[in-house]
């Protein structure tokens, strides 16, 4: 990064501008806003976060926390900070996190083709564990389902 720090926080409705216009600038099939704010009214398992530069969201995260379970469904960082280690960040925060909640696993899925998010999550101890046939309906590519087991407080860390 360049040196200014990210802080990273809960996402909250008033960053939706900003996450949806990041979302947009991705993905080929981006998620719409009523999915974003269903996810920070309603769903109480949402575990939605975003990472600031100088007060502009540049990045976020939306996972899911079930029972001991983390499920990380979207992860994005804007254009031109990518390649400097907001994703990263972003990503370490939420596994630390959902580890202090008592997590014990985190799964995901990848596009095949994303070979700089799969080196993310292998960095982070992810490891792939099946394949999705088809998964994404834009392009009817595979998905990779990557899985990282985190110990409990009991076994130590």
């Amino acid at each position: 990064m360049d040196g200014t720090p990210v802080h990273i926080r809960p996402m909250r409705t008033s960053d939706l501008d900003r996450v949806c216009a990041i979302e947009e600038e991705i993905f080929p099939l981006p998620w719409s806003r009523t999915s974003f704010e269903a996810e920070l009214a309603a769903d109480r398992c949402a575990f939605p976060w975003v990472a600031e530069k100088e007060g502009d969201v540049v990045a976020y995260l939306v996972s899911w926390l079930v029972d001991d379970e983390l499920h990380v469904g979207n992860i994005a960082v804007a254009p031109s900070l990518q390649g400097e280690g907001v994703g990263r960040a972003l990503f370490a925060h939420c596994l630390d996190a959902a580890f202090e909640r008592g997590v014990t696993r985190a799964t995901l899925e990848v596009r095949v083709s994303n070979t700089r998010a799969i080196a993310l999550y292998e960095d982070h101890g992810f490891i792939p564990v099946a394949l999705r046939k088809g998964y994404y309906s834009d392009t009817g590519e595979d998905a990779l389902v990557m899985l990282k087991t985190i110990p409990s407080r009991d076994e130590g860390n």
